[in-house]
């Protein structure tokens, strides 16, 4: 563990931090990765060591021979960013058993990786680290698609999207299948510490990168990341669409802390999932009445996945914690 509890949640302290990641990337305008990355960092402080997997963000901050980078950043592939920060944490505690540190400030090991590279490429060496039991954050900056390649498909795609390898026309509807649950996948290892946030739940999401960091094994934060051009949405919309995800339940809001379920927030009033559709154009061909039964199957998946994650959390959903966008 590196950073002491509690952190301070003052914007203004905050804004006067060092950027561990500096302006003038390449990533799309309105692109909420950096601004998960900045939430994270910020938490973490000058003393992290990142594995970026390839993605969005690695390829918009790393462009030869500028970087964007004011932490060790390392890139790796698809498939091995666990493996790399896995390395990186073994040689780190090898040094210090032989006492060839020099009594250095400890270190927090980072990694960010896109859905692509977590729900699918990734997820073996994934998998292997976090039974190793290595200490380490990874955050998934989840924007429901390969982006970089061109938005294909990939399993963390809900239902019905529209992309380029799941294309709307007479035959299909979009993805055919619904996501893959990846959150609670890695619950199952058993991981100490797993979560879902938005970056509109700024606070929320600080206090469990700060709970994550300060576990000595494995954790997990699942953190929905809006895309413009492949959600087909406005470059200003991406907080907000964060904020509807949620208020449909689309997105739940919760952790996992040693095998204790915790709810974090629970709508005033769950709205249906056409006031979260409706705001993307991946989704506007399920909004025509000719395919409302696409759009039952849609709202039925989501309930169903709600009332799930309710029961897991006991039953009633008393929230825990709650988050708050103060």
């Amino acid at each position: 563990m590196v950073t002491k509890m509690p952190i301070k949640m003052n914007l203004r302290e905050l804004s006067g931090q060092e950027d561990l990641l500096a302006p003038g990337h390449r990533l799309c305008a309105g692109c909420v990765e950096s601004v998960v990355v900045r939430q994270v960092l910020q938490v973490a402080g000058p003393n992290t060591v990142v594995a970026n997997a390839t993605g969005c963000l690695e390829v918009s901050t790393s462009a030869y021979p500028y970087t964007s980078w004011n932490v060790p950043w390392m890139h790796s592939l698809f498939e091995n960013a666990s493996a790399s920060i896995s390395g990186i944490e073994a040689a780190y505690k090898a040094l210090g058993k032989t006492g060839r540190l020099n009594g250095g400030q400890p270190l927090n090991f980072i990694v960010f990786g896109g859905d692509g590279g977590t729900y699918d490429i990734g997820l073996q060496s994934l998998s292997g680290a976090i039974e190793r039991g290595h200490r380490f954050l990874y955050v998934c900056l989840n924007n429901e698609a390969y982006m970089n390649t061109g938005i294909q498909r990939s399993s963390a795609s809900p239902l019905g999207t529209w992309t380029t390898t799941s294309p709307v026309g007479t035959q299909t509807l979009g993805k055919t299948r619904p996501r893959k649950d990846m959150t609670r996948i890695i619950a199952a290892h058993g991981t100490p510490y797993v979560a879902q946030a938005s970056p509109h739940l700024w606070k929320d999401l600080m206090r469990k990168v700060e709970k994550a960091l300060a576990i000595d094994g494995p954790t997990f934060i699942n953190v929905l990341a809006a895309c413009p051009r492949g959600w087909r949405t406005p470059d200003d919309a991406g907080i907000q669409l964060g904020r509807v995800a949620v208020e449909t339940c689309v997105w739940p809001i919760y952790e996992v802390e040693h095998g204790a379920w915790k709810l974090n927030s629970r709508p005033r009033e769950k709205k249906p999932v056409e006031e979260w559709l409706k705001l993307q154009g991946r989704f506007s061909h399920l909004l025509k009445p000719e395919n409302s039964h696409a759009l039952e199957r849609y709202q039925a998946e989501v309930n169903r996945e709600w009332a799930e994650l309710l029961a897991a959390c006991g039953g009633a959903g008393k929230v825990a914690g709650r988050a708050t966008e103060e």
